[in-house]
């Protein structure tokens, strides 16, 4: 067996590739450097003051901190209003996710037929992502507006009577939804339509000449492939139904009668309306420990399905 580094033409010694390596290990960690100790002060340095404070009572203004222990967690298990927002939060979930989720597979199928009109279809179904979030949520405001707002208009068009929409407290997190799916659905759309053409086109020929329809094509070949692509959206519209407050904040600060009082806006009320740092930042971990727990999720279900 000849040694390594015998042919001086073909192989360096190890000892220069260890150098080599070492000094390629050396310039990545330095050209990683600025990055990962901005993404530690963005995002580490916050979070772990947040755990910090969690365990104080402070009202953010005097520089006093009182050591509570875990009596800011006992409060929010305590507090009525915190019990509303969780169930609130859980509620959006449940009629986000899967209007999102089955809205942006829909538009991806049908984007994904080889029409002329898809790339316009592609534009106008992405264009609300690019529309700042609180503009959208004012044009929608007025939209369902119940005294002469456009969709009132159109129920006393076809003799239905006028909703109240934003002032009834079972209707205007219904609104809220609608308004936050408007503005994701066309970023979704995107992703299963890069995963519905990533399938390979001799599938479904194949399947064609042996008779499958659309529907048997989908089901069969189709869905199986995208699935990992399927559960990375789920997650992921949990996640950021989990943190929506912008659009909450214009149609309905939160109301009426905590009909739209989810988490984050929790947070917003303790930290700032009432100055409870202390409060607000156990909610916020434990909010945190909720979509913490999600990606853990998430990973999971991508390793299972990709292993099915």
């Amino acid at each position: 067996m000849k040694r390594f580094g015998q042919y001086r033409g073909t192989t360096l010694p190890r000892r220069k590739v260890t150098k080599r390596r070492s000094g390629e290990g050396r310039a990545a960690a330095f050209l990683l450097a600025p990055d990962v100790i901005g993404l530690a002060l963005i995002y580490v340095g916050p979070i772990l003051f947040t755990i910090y404070l969690s365990f104080f009572s402070w009202n953010g203004i005097s520089p006093d901190r009182t050591f509570v222990g875990f009596d800011n967690y006992q409060y929010l298990l305590n507090d009525p209003s915190w019990t509303t927002s969780l169930h609130v939060s859980l509620l959006y979930v449940l009629m986000y996710v899967p209007l999102v989720t089955g809205g942006a597979l829909l538009l991806a199928i049908l984007v994904a037929q080889e029409l002329p009109e898809s790339k316009l279809y592609r534009t106008i179904y992405f264009l609300p992502i690019a529309v700042p979030i609180v503009v959208g949520a004012i044009v929608w405001q007025l939209i369902f507006q119940p005294s002469y707002g456009f969709i009132n208009y159109l129920l006393q068009l076809v003799g239905a009577p006028p909703q109240p929409w934003l002032s009834s407290p079972t209707q205007a997190l219904f609104v809220v939804v609608l308004v936050s799916a408007w503005k994701q659905v066309g970023y979704f759309m995107i992703i299963f339509l890069a995963a519905i053409l990533a399938v390979p086109r001799e599938y479904l020929e194949v399947a064609s000449i042996d008779g499958a329809g659309a529907v048997r094509r989908f089901r069969s070949i189709i869905w199986p492939l995208i699935r990992p692509t399927t559960i990375f959206v789920v997650v992921m519209t949990t996640i950021l139904a989990l943190q929506d407050f912008d659009q909450i904040f214009v149609l309905t600060r939160g109301g009426p009668n905590y009909g739209t009082y989810v988490q984050v806006y929790y947070i917003y009320d303790q930290m700032l309306k009432f100055l409870r740092m202390g409060p607000a930042s156990a909610a916020s971990v434990v909010l945190f420990l909720i979509i913490m727990t999600l990606s853990i999720a998430q990973i999971r279900l991508f390793r299972g399905a990709n292993n099915d």
